[in-house]
């Protein structure tokens, strides 16, 4: 089983990235492969509404000059996604979003390529603003028939400064119950 999460942060090694890694590694003690996908920083379009997803039905944004669509094909060989952002003006950023709007197309479009997938939010945030983040990639979850794991909390950690979320107990403590529960409902789906 593979889980692949996609930093939507601009800061590689930031606070969204080290949650992440919080739950990879409960993931990974269960034996499930994981990797991390940069997107967060790169240039990346919003979807243009051009609708050809649902004509060509080929698993692939029309938009091609980013790297949107070597997100959607690592989600769709993956049995888990994780969608990592940081809080901008409470909500995710738009590396994100455009990931969730083009993603969610291009899954809708053809037979639901992300159906009964596991699915997770990770999000940091400085102070609030971080729940409607949350709320953002889980509708993508949602909607495309996604199974979505809960935790002891809802999956945030809080810091600014790089790292700073690493001093977060129960933003960590809820990262790998996460990864727990994630594992335990991947291996109950793979039965």
């Amino acid at each position: 089983m593979k889980v692949v999460a996609i930093n939507g942060s601009p800061r590689k090694d930031g606070n969204t990235a080290k949650l992440i890694g919080h739950v990879f590694s409960e993931l990974e003690k269960e034996g499930i492969e994981t990797e991390m996908i940069q997107l967060g920083g790169k240039p990346v379009r919003g979807c243009t509404a051009c609708m050809k997803c649902w004509e060509n039905k080929d698993k692939s944004c029309v938009i091609k000059n980013d790297m949107i669509n070597e997100c959607i094909e690592k989600m769709s060989e993956a049995d888990g996604i994780i969608i990592g952002s940081p809080t901008y003006f409470a909500d995710l950023n738009t590396e994100t979003k455009a990931l969730i709007d083009r993603s969610g197309f291009v899954s809708l479009a053809n037979d639901v390529l992300f159906k009964r997938k596991v699915g997770a939010a990770v999000v940091a945030v400085r102070r609030a603003g971080a729940i409607h983040a949350f709320d953002s990639i889980n509708h993508l979850f949602a909607i495309n028939q996604m199974v979505i794991p809960g935790s002891s909390y809802w999956n945030l950690g809080i810091g600014l400064a790089p790292g700073e979320v690493e001093s977060d107990e129960e933003g960590i403590q809820t990262m790998k119950n996460l990864g727990q529960n994630m594992a335990w409902l991947l291996k109950k789906i793979q039965e």
